[in-house]
């Protein structure tokens, strides 16, 4: 099976809650194990079925036809004739789509006995102040020390959900009054850090699309600020998308790589409702990898991406792994 000839025979890892999250996308898979067994031959209607299969898993128009293209010239070259055949070609490709060739490190950018500084950007409501929170927590279990930065100041409310994430991962929080120039938010935030010697700053920002050359600005200044205090300080910029908007979510994808240098994806609200080829989407049409994919409501539950639990989590019941 190429990538995946071992995977489904051992299977070393079994994560129960990847499996949840991808709950959907399987069923939509089903459709595609009922397609195969339900056709001898490997024709035009075939493939425009399987372009449509995986539309609705949320790959995106250009990732499927992309995808439908590779897998008929490869089906061509090695004389494929019978759809069960195409089985193993099809998880072998999804593998290549998101490695591009390349070694893919989901961990964050991480330099010890340094201030690592990270800003988390996204649209409202997509589960920013919240994977913020999340990201901390597991950071103070890894023995960092981490401050919070509320850099969102236009919502008051945003604050203060920000402060009581903070309160519940047990880190420090740092904010001004509402309406402050978030780049004076991220300057006293880097002040306090250099006295108090923190590893991490996980900065908050505004999600507003409106105007996005005011958000470019306002992106620009707090990178400036931070280059200026904290040469090199600045890790990643991650982006948080809800998996549950699939297009939408690739569209925010396109406006937030135009207007900041996003290095990263936190999938949140991969826990049963969302359809999970929007990470091949992502990757393929943006070439972002995905760092940390949110699986549930609790403070645990935002894990590292893993693409042989991600291909494994879609295909098992696919392949009658056990």
């Amino acid at each position: 099976m190429g990538f995946f000839k071992n995977l489904f025979k051992k299977n070393t890892k079994k994560n129960e809650k990847y499996a949840l999250g991808l709950h959907k996308s399987k069923e939509v898979l089903g459709n595609l194990k009922r397609l195969i067994e339900q056709n001898q031959s490997l024709g035009e209607d075939f493939f425009l079925e399987l372009e449509d299969i995986f539309i609705q898993a949320d790959l995106g128009v250009d990732t499927v036809l992309y995808f439908i293209d590779t897998l008929r010239r490869k089906m061509k070259l090695n004389n494929v004739t019978d759809p069960k055949e195409i089985e193993e070609m099809i998880v072998d490709e999804m593998f290549k789509i998101y490695l591009q060739d390349e070694i893919v490190i989901a961990d964050l950018d991480y330099v010890d006995h340094e201030t690592n500084i990270y800003l988390i950007v996204g649209v409202n409501g997509v589960g920013k102040t919240t994977s913020i929170g999340k990201l901390a927590h597991q950071l103070r279990l890894d023995k960092k020390k981490v401050l919070v930065v509320a850099g969102d100041t236009f919502r008051a409310g945003a604050i203060e959900q920000l402060r009581v994430w903070a309160e519940r991962a047990k880190v420090d929080f740092f904010a001004k009054e509402p309406g402050s120039d978030p780049s004076s938010v991220i300057y006293d935030a880097l002040q306090k850090a250099k006295k108090e010697h923190y590893d991490v700053i996980l900065c908050d920002t505004a999600g507003r699309l409106q105007n996005k050359v005011n958000l470019m600005n306002e992106l620009d200044k707090m990178r400036r600020v931070i280059e200026k205090e904290m040469p090199n300080g600045l890790r990643e910029t991650l982006l948080v998308i809800d998996a549950t908007t699939g297009q939408n979510g690739l569209k925010q994808a396109e406006i937030f790589k135009e207007v900041t240098k996003v290095t990263g994806i936190i999938l949140t609200k991969m826990d049963g409702s969302a359809k999970g080829g929007i990470v091949l989407a992502i990757r393929h049409l943006y070439k972002l990898p995905i760092k940390y994919i949110g699986l549930g409501e609790k403070i645990d539950d935002l894990v590292l991406f893993d693409i042989e639990e991600y291909i494994y989590g879609l295909f098992a019941d696919f392949f009658g792994a056990e």
